[in-house]
């Protein structure tokens, strides 16, 4: 299996570097569990250089004309797609998925950083016509948005470009500078898109990516007062903390978190609709997707068939080298994942679930689909245990009230899905499911670019997308021109 040899290393000022103390970690490909590479584990005099030389950055970019930003994130746009062969094979040794699907990522962040130069050119403000208030008749106000400062990204392994895409082309495009923490497990596949960024014309300054460990480089860009925005995709537990963090500098914060998301299939769906995307959603990303669809909610008369042809669909999805494009799945992103999904597995086992198909354990990270049935509403995963694999667990339920109440009874609320070809049931059970998203007759793994994508409860804070994330990284000055009418 093909190795990645020296790209891991600090980016710091544009400079490729070292940490201070030369410690490193190793990156493995986990369907082989062969180390491809190394990355350092910055210090917190690593973290502060950063910070430090970015705050130099913001300064040089907040007053870069908005054509000039436009043109080099354009550029940068076009680099992605020529290295699309690289950065995807980057990213599937790295983080397992299938080529096909690394290579559809890239197209992502190929269309986001488009997409938000683009909107750059039209971030308009407003004038107000201060006649309407007594006494402001002879002012003339307005507004213009600014940038904020410096944004602190912390990355999870799992959608790496999207997901960097989704922060890093807004933050850029509008006017602020970029310090990025990857994912230890998968941080190749960001330090090259970083290189090219200053390929495109980034300045040096304005983007760093930072390598290491989150209890230390996590807890500094969330807790620094030189950090003015925080966004963090990733599990609700760190999210909380790096909330709290956060507070203490009242830094703006957006959070994607976790889910334990619902897929409601009513006896009067499409079945074998239903079937396909409840294996696509459970298994895309070899089933670690924060918005997948996590529980199958299915109505009592129907759940023998869906069962059935569940099963069936996914004895269609090969699993194995995540290189070979006729693999449909492959391993977790590390032993450690694979053996906890094993446990949650059998927890569930032990509180009365069986396992009609899958579940076993393979060799390196590898974990057989697991359909799961008898899953009652008041077990663990019937709620608030997420499973980050490709487990589905089947829960009856009898009438709409039923399915509603079982899919809101959990701290999460990220995505949901609702199947039935009555389009009042669609809706109705829509506008009471408690999640920021909802996908009528299809999976709610399900992120068009112009989405506002977000959580409900515990699932996250804040907004992402081509729609809103401009606005959210920037903040509104009001300018007043006193006396000028006459």
């Amino acid at each position: 299996m093909k190795t990645i040899n020296g790209i891991g290393k600090l980016i710091i000022n544009g400079i490729a570097k070292n940490s201070r103390d030369n410690q490193f970690v190793d990156v493995l490909n986990p369907a082989t569990n062969e180390v491809i590479d190394r990355v350092p584990l910055a210090t917190k005099e690593d973290v502060e250089e950063a910070l430090d030389v970015a705050r130099k950055g913001f300064d040089i970019w907040s007053n870069t004309p908005t054509h000039e930003r436009y043109d080099i994130l354009v550029r940068f746009a076009e680099l992605l797609k020529e290295h699309k062969s690289e950065i995807a094979e980057i990213l599937t040794l790295e983080n397992g998925k299938p080529l096909e699907q690394s290579e559809a990522e890239v197209d992502t962040g190929v269309r986001l950083f488009k997409g938000f130069a683009e909107k750059s050119k039209s971030l308009y403000g407003i004038s107000a016509p201060l006649d309407a208030q007594p006494g402001l008749e002879k002012d003339i106000f307005f507004t213009r948005r600014e940038p904020i400062g410096v944004m602190g990204a912390i990355l999870p392994f799992n959608f790496p470009i999207d997901l960097f895409s989704h922060k890093v082309a807004p933050a850029l495009a509008a006017g602020n500078a970029v310090v990025i923490k990857p994912a230890t497990e998968a941080p190749l596949t960001l330090i090259r898109i970083t290189e090219l960024l200053h390929q495109a014309g980034v300045p040096g300054s304005v983007m760093q990516v930072i390598t290491g460990r989150g209890s230390l480089v996590g807890e500094i860009l969330a807790s620094s007062s030189k950090v003015d925005i925080v966004s963090m995709t990733g599990d609700t537990q760190t999210g909380i903390r790096v909330a709290q963090n956060a507070a203490k500098n009242l830094s703006r914060t957006f959070l994607e978190l976790g889910g334990n998301d619902a897929l409601i299939v009513f006896d009067d769906a499409d079945i074998d609709v239903a079937v396909e995307h409840a294996a696509f959603g459970r298994t895309w990303a070899n089933g670690q997707c924060c918005c997948a669809n996590k529980r199958m909610i299915i109505q009592k008369n129907i759940v023998d068939d869906f069962t059935h042809k569940l099963i069936k669909k996914l004895q269609e999805y090969k699993l194995g080298n995540p290189m070979d494009r006729s693999t449909k799945m492959g391993p977790l992103i590390s032993q450690k994942a694979a053996n906890t999904v094993k446990e949650q597995i059998d927890y569930t086992v032990n509180q009365g679930a069986r396992v009609l198909y899958g579940g076993e354990r393979l060799d390196n990270c590898f974990l057989v689909p697991t359909v799961l049935r008898d899953v009652t509403k008041d077990m663990d995963v019937a709620r608030d245990l997420e499973i980050f694999g490709p487990v589905l667990p089947i829960i009856e339920f009898s009438n709409d009230l039923e399915a509603i109440n079982v899919a809101n009874n959990s701290i999460y609320g990220l995505s949901g899905s609702v199947f039935t070809k009555d389009i009042s049931r669609a809706l109705n059970t829509s506008y009471k499911m408690k999640t920021g998203q909802v996908a009528i007759n299809g999976t709610g793994l399900y992120r068009p670019d112009a989405a506002q994508f977000g959580g409900y409860k515990q699932s996250g804070l804040g907004r992402e997308g081509l729609s809103i994330t401009l606005e959210e990284m920037t903040q509104v000055k009001n300018i007043a021109i006193r006396d000028v009418l006459k």
